[in-house]
């Protein structure tokens, strides 16, 4: 499966709608499935949230870190797979933040730094392709009153910021890289193993 990844270097709002089918393609002519990556901030209105469990709630936040996934590889899209795919996205950044020495807890598709909610996530189908938003706090600021929340420019290890404006595309190129690597290494496995009976 050949997945193309772009990081777009505008600043523009998350509000859910980016989750829809086929946005890559109706905002950057991009073909198939794809990873878009960008900095801004996140105000999902009440129309576009996914999750059941989400409405009434306020999921915002001033400064994060943006991961739109869409796969066009199943068809019809599954449910179950995307969320799996979901899941491997979230515990290879967490494997990534375990590298750089922070010490990290998972809840099912959220990631906590010491107690703070770092990261939210859906993952979701249409027709046509499954879609995944993951995203990341840059800095604690603009969240939900009634949640605990950390930024990564936030996060130190020993006194020392870990993470700052200058090695974060580093650090997306290294999470998007790692996960593109894992589903291509998946595909390759499935072509190269007999089946049983």
């Amino acid at each position: 499966m050949t997945i193309t990844h772009k990081h777009v270097d505008e600043i523009f709002e998350y509000d859910g709608s980016q989750i829809n089918p086929s946005w890559a393609f109706q905002e950057f002519g991009i073909y198939g499935s794809s990873i878009i990556t960008w900095i801004g901030p996140v105000n999902i209105a009440p129309d576009n949230l996914k999750d059941f469990a989400d409405v009434g709630l306020e999921i915002k936040s001033d400064y994060m870190v943006n991961f739109i996934c869409e796969f066009f590889d199943q068809q019809p899209p599954n449910m179950r797979v995307a969320y799996l795919r979901q899941r491997l996205l979230v515990m290879i950044f967490g494997e990534i933040l375990a590298e750089y020495g922070v010490k990290t807890k998972r809840e099912g598709d959220d990631i906590f730094v010491d107690g703070r909610k770092l990261s939210i996530s859906i993952a979701s189908i249409s027709l046509s392709s499954a879609k995944i938003h993951f995203a990341l706090n840059l800095e604690d600021k603009g969240t939900p009153d009634d949640v605990e929340t950390i930024g990564l420019y936030d996060i130190d290890v020993n006194n020392q910021q870990i993470f700052n404006e200058n090695n974060l595309l580093d650090l997306i190129n290294e999470t998007v890289n790692r996960f593109t690597n894992e589903l291509e290494t998946i595909e390759n496995d499935i072509s190269k193993t007999k089946v049983l009976g």
